[in-house]
């Protein structure tokens, strides 16, 4: 089992499977999952959007649950951890308005520890301006802030199950891609699989 210690940056109606699965991935790898909010504490909630793709020209968004904060967001030091997991939805909309959320992802990418992001958390990189040069994928609307960004789109070579790994960076474009995004992050953080 591992003995690692990630980052999970949330905020209401962060993407509910982007957050719930992968956080329960790596607690079943033995990864101790911090999960964060902006002005949020230790005992409180956010709420999930669940984002759904059933035919239309976009994804449908429904609300989820309420995501439970493990810890106080003042209490956080980017020292105490392996890794950081952004997940995708409503949240990284504003997330990116953040300067602390963005000195976080700064400092994970300064020190090039493994950072993991889906969907519209490119959002977040982009406004950290953390993807320069770096090939990355997300929610295909992402593309044009990725690359005016600095950022090489990798096309989902298997739709939205895809992942990509650049360095310490881990991308992918939305929730189905769960197993293989978390998959080669717990790599990223050395545990064998």
């Amino acid at each position: 089992m591992s003995n690692k210690t990630v980052l999970m940056i949330v905020g209401d109606y962060v993407e509910d499977y982007e957050a719930m699965v992968p956080k329960q991935i790596l607690e079943t790898l033995g990864v101790a999952v911090h999960t964060a909010c902006p002005d949020k504490k230790a005992g409180e909630t956010v709420a999930t959007a669940i984002h759904d793709f059933e035919g239309e020209q976009t994804y449908s968004e429904k609300r989820g649950h309420n995501f439970a904060v493990n810890t106080d967001w003042q209490s956080v030091k980017e020292a105490d951890y392996d890794g950081l997991v952004i997940p995708g939805g409503r949240s990284p909309e504003y997330l990116r308005l953040d300067e602390r959320v963005l000195e976080i992802v700064r400092d994970f990418a300064k020190h090039e520890k493994p950072l993991a992001a889906t969907c519209h958390a490119a959002y977040v990189l982009t406004a950290a301006n953390v993807v320069r040069e770096k090939k990355c994928q997300a929610y295909p609307t992402l593309r044009p802030e990725l690359e005016l960004a600095g950022a090489v789109w990798v096309e989902p070579s298997e739709g939205l199950d895809s992942v990509h790994v650049d360095g310490h960076l881990v991308t992918a474009p939305a929730w189905p891609a769960n197993a293989n995004w978390m998959r080669e992050f717990a790599r990223l953080l050395g545990i064998a699989l």
